[in-house]
């Protein structure tokens, strides 16, 4: 009983900040890197920009500037930089040598990345542990916050929440078009905080990209107020508490590190990006692997909240496994996996179909959303006694706003104003349901 209009987005609410925020460290060690680091990232973007200062360097490797200098003039004194200019607050340009460049060469070859200088994998876990999911526990308020822009009986709520709540795995399962996804996409909205991502993280003397734009929202740091003035290490992007959705498109490879044999560079799966949020796997068990292949693979996370993962160079680490996951299917869940599997997912929640009041009230929460000034009762009197109740057909918590867009579009087209009749309902219903 759960949809939303797609063309209006619900305002987010403020999130109030996580307690965690990584320091800014001041010099290479307590950044945990060694200076044969350092030196790779730098000499590699000045073989890209040709020319840069200190603080630019810095800059582009999201550290403080503080120990650069003498680390540069070491450089310098080694012949593998130069001076190209001088800068302003004694600062100097600075441009490979032959020397420098022909090294630079030689660690591109080793690893293509250039960029934010990595987070060690120890630090990236004590940060998932300190913004757990599980040490969240949303309570009604912030559920009815989460969900204003649905329409969801009191005792679908009163199932939810205890889930929410748990921060573990649940099923959300029932008719197409009852709103799964919707819900399943908000639920990440309940947990109301902000967490700490390293763009780039060190496993083993691998570099694995954990940063993606694509599934990250970053979010600006405050500009008043007592954190204004607090530094941050740069590495570390603020984000909103990740919502990652897995589709039929989802294989056996988005759960491994995946490394590139050309960049030598490492992505994160998707487990690792979804930590402290949610991971939807949607449509479950039309993927292109089995149930059972994927449930096996996460028999072990599921149980113990941590996942091993095997990097390029053969070593396995241990990761944190902290995210609510969320299999949302058309199907019953004991069609799908066995006893097992279901007992290590504790929640499973039917979204059935809408009651007739709720279908009701869904024209009227949508149909201004859609533009329409003034909804006809009698229109969708006809509607639900014509097109439903004497065809036997059931309630499905989309058609209200699909219906509504039918109308919509029908209209804009011809350039009639925004109205509800019963022949353009009769012409929506027609184009809708013409082979369902």
């Amino acid at each position: 009983m759960a949809i939303a209009a797609p063309s209006v987005m619900p305002a987010v609410p403020t999130l109030a900040k996580a307690a965690y925020r990584p320091r800014e460290p001041v010099s290479f060690e307590e950044a945990g890197l060694n200076h044969a680091q350092i030196e790779s990232l730098v000499l590699k973007y000045l073989l890209g920009v040709g020319l840069a200062t200190g603080r630019q360097i810095a800059s582009e490797l999201g550290l403080a500037f503080g120990p650069f200098p003498e680390f540069l003039r070491h450089l310098k004194n080694q012949q593998i930089v130069a001076y190209a200019n001088t800068a302003a607050a004694n600062d100097y340009q600075y441009q490979l040598t032959d020397t420098g460049r022909a090294r630079a060469r030689v660690y591109y070859d080793e690893c293509t990345y250039v960029g934010t200088a990595p987070v060690p994998f120890n630090d990236y876990v004590r940060a998932i542990n300190a913004q757990t999911i599980a040490g969240e526990h949303p309570q009604e308020e912030d559920l009815r916050r989460a969900f204003e822009d649905l329409i969801l009986p009191d005792e679908m709520m009163s199932k939810l929440g205890p889930a929410i709540n748990s921060g573990r795995g649940m099923f959300l399962y029932g008719a197409p078009g009852n709103g799964k996804t919707s819900i399943a996409e908000r639920i990440t909205r309940c947990f109301g905080s902000t967490v700490w991502l390293p763009r780039v993280i060190n496993a083993e003397g691998q570099i694995v990209k954990l940063f993606d734009p694509a599934n990250h929202e970053v979010l600006e740091e405050p500009t008043s107020g007592l954190l204004k003035n607090e530094t941050h290490d740069k590495r570390w992007v603020r984000i909103k508490r990740p919502t990652l959705v897995a589709g039929g498109e989802l294989i056996m490879d988005n759960l491994e590190i995946h490394y590139d044999p050309i960049t030598k560079i490492s992505e994160a799966p998707l487990q690792m990006k979804s930590n402290n949020g949610t991971l939807l796997i949607d449509d479950f068990g039309r993927q292109r692997i089995a149930p059972i292949e994927l449930l096996n693979r996460w028999i072990v996370p599921l149980e113990k909240r941590y996942d091993f993962l095997r990097l390029p160079n053969g070593k396995q680490i241990q990761v944190p496994f902290d995210q609510l996951i969320i299999f949302s299917t058309n199907l019953e869940p004991k069609q799908l996996v066995d006893e097992a599997f279901l007992r290590r997912i504790p929640y499973k929640i039917e979204a059935p179909d809408p009651s007739e009041p709720i279908f009701r009230a869904m024209f009227h929460v949508f149909g201004p959303k859609l533009g329409f000034d003034e909804l006809d009762d009698s229109a969708i009197d006809y509607l639900i006694e014509h097109h439903y109740h004497l065809v036997n057909r059931p309630f499905r918590a989309c058609q209200p706003r699909d219906l509504l867009l039918q109308v919509r579009n029908y209209c804009n087209y011809n350039g009639l104003p925004l109205v509800l009749t019963r022949d353009y309902f009769d012409f929506a219903v027609h184009n809708y349901f013409a082979v369902m």
